[in-house]
């Protein structure tokens, strides 16, 4: 680590690692929340940060795949999924999370802006692949076969589909422009119990 990545006024030692990530990730995570993905820049996070752009990319190969990380870690676990026992109950927390996080505007500006920019940035989409999406699909398909072996829902359910169903009705209504502002609480409720009527055993 060289000394240019000592943040003004913070004396001229190497820090702790994992307190250069921090810093890294609060300021990322500002310029992301401030200015959108199109101002995101690993020279303004490395300005904001006090680390050099050398350091930057030595943990993170592309501003996608920090981009991200960045936002992952200023949500923290607003969305985190919790096993009660009640499966209904469950999937509603979570999806209502969601969807009160996407109802602020700058945090729907910037996942859906990561969600766009994956499209066409590789590196992007294989961190969404492993940090965000792959982890979270896992989760909820835990989650519903908890459920099957409590025999809250029917044996014969492919939790899988069950995950495509709930949350592939969510990203349609958070992504198409033509139903902007209808990912709701009552439609999370609605989703929620049409789903569970299909599959509760």
């Amino acid at each position: 680590m060289t000394q240019q990545e000592t943040r003004p006024g913070r004396g001229r030692g190497r820090r702790p690692l994992e307190q250069v990530r921090a810093e890294v990730l609060d300021a990322a995570a500002e310029l992301l929340i401030t200015e959108g993905y199109a101002g995101f820049t690993i020279e303004k996070v490395a300005l904001r940060s006090g680390a050099s752009r050398v350091t930057l990319y030595k943990y993170w190969p592309s501003r996608g795949a920090l981009a991200l990380d960045a936002y992952l870690h200023q949500t923290g676990d607003r969305i985190a999924f919790r096993d009660t026992g009640d499966i209904g109950a469950d999937l509603a927390t979570v999806l209502l999370g969601f969807t009160e996080l996407m109802g602020l505007p700058d945090q729907h500006r910037a996942f859906t802006q990561l969600v766009g920019a994956a499209q066409s940035d590789p590196e992007l989409a294989r961190a969404f692949d492993s940090h965000y999406f792959g982890p979270r699909r896992i989760e909820a398909v835990n989650l519903l076969r908890a459920a099957i072996e409590r025999g809250q829902i029917r044996p014969d359910t492919d939790p899988a589909t069950v995950v495509d169903l709930l949350w592939g009705a969510c990203y349609q209504r958070l992504l198409l422009p033509n139903l902007t502002g209808t990912l709701t609480d009552d439609f999370i409720h609605t989703l929620v119990a049409t789903v569970m009527r299909g599959i509760a055993n």
